[in-house]
């Protein structure tokens, strides 16, 4: 059942939510408090550069299709699944939390979990790694002009400005590429200490979350929206998850890849990331009250490491049984071929 529970971060992720709702920040501190978020997730991305290995992109990158299919799904069927939402009357899906759903959509995806979910389930790892890797440096660009199209085709306005991708650049794309530049000297330090750099991650993450709801709770979130319109959210986020499982497991079949890229195609396509997304929502939105906006994204990231989880461990499962039929066969013929030997030689 341990696999049902939300993990130690989603739970962080909680309790930011309800500090933020009893203890918002605003004013002058928040002003500061502004600042030096800011700094954190430039931080964030520059690790995030200089762990990237350069060899695994060149590796990666040899496997092309597999790519393609991966980016068309986070890039393409996705922000399609988005766009249908739209016609959810506003009565059910109040029309800020489809902002969210529709920002959720054309996010990149996940890194780390991705990748841990493939090697979970004896899927191709170094494909995962790149795939998953370049789905996040072409969603820098992708994102906020995805936005910028959908927000301004729907009608929903406060979408892509040149101002949000300067923000994107200096706060996101910058310290991404000076970490990649100094990553031959500083990589495998960094690589070396993940459980020193992890706070980082996390820590930057809880802080736009913070941030983003204090506004929200000041501009009254809580008396926007109802526990109705949570369960609405929670219902769309799983409904995208299993058409897009579905898209990427069987596609991949239909397409000729192999098991082990099927599984990297299936938990690489299928996943949007919340430490790129939160982010993102502040720098695209920047001077808007984003709460509603990430309120999706964080919903979906326990819903989508519940669903992998039980999908991995059942991948791990049937290649074990597999693997133990292959050690049985030759066992089970040796009675027989002893047999066939002893009839011929006598």
């Amino acid at each position: 059942m341990s696999r049902f529970l939300p993990d130690r971060f989603t739970m962080m992720l909680v309790a930011t939510v309800i500090l933020a709702s009893l203890l918002p920040i605003s004013g002058e501190p928040a002003h500061y408090f502004s600042i030096a978020t800011k700094c954190a997730i430039a931080l964030l991305f520059f690790l995030h550069g200089a762990r990237l290995s350069r060899d695994v992109v060149v590796a990666g990158m040899l496997h092309w299709r597999l790519h393609i299919v991966i980016l068309l799904v986070t890039f393409g069927i996705f922000p399609l699944l988005g766009l249908a939402a739209g016609y959810i009357p506003d009565s059910i899906l109040p029309q800020p939390l489809y902002m969210g759903v529709l920002f959720l959509c054309v996010l990149p995806s996940t890194v780390q979990s991705s990748i841990a979910f493939t090697s979970m389930a004896g899927g191709n790892v170094p494909a995962a790694i790149c795939a998953a890797s370049a789905s996040n440096i072409f969603g820098m660009f992708l994102t906020p002009l995805l936005v910028g199209f959908l927000f301004t085709v729907g009608g929903h306005g406060g979408g892509f400005s040149l101002d949000a991708f300067g923000q994107i650049f200096l706060q996101l794309l910058l310290p991404f590429i000076a970490g990649q530049a100094l990553q031959p000297w500083i990589g495998n330090w960094i690589r070396a200490r993940k459980t020193l750099l992890a706070p980082v991650d996390r820590g930057s993450i809880l802080m736009v979350v913070y941030l983003a709801f204090s506004d929200a709770v000041v501009e009254g979130i809580w008396h926007q929206f109802t526990l109705r319109d949570i369960a609405v959210v929670i219902g769309i986020n799983i409904v995208l998850l299993t058409l897009v499982l579905c898209v990427t497991m069987f596609g991949s079949r239909l397409l000729g890849f192999k098991k082990e890229d099927e599984i990297a195609i299936t938990f690489c396509g299928s996943k949007k990331s919340l430490a790129s997304g939160v982010p993102m929502a502040g720098a695209i939105f920047a001077g808007q009250s984003i709460g509603a906006i990430v309120l999706p994204i964080m919903l979906f990231h326990q819903i989508q490491l519940m669903a992998c989880a039980v999908i991995a461990q059942r991948y791990a499962k049937k290649a074990k049984e597999a693997e133990a039929a292959k050690i049985a066969a030759p066992a089970a013929d040796a009675p027989e071929a002893a047999a066939i030997a002893a009839k011929t030689a006598s």
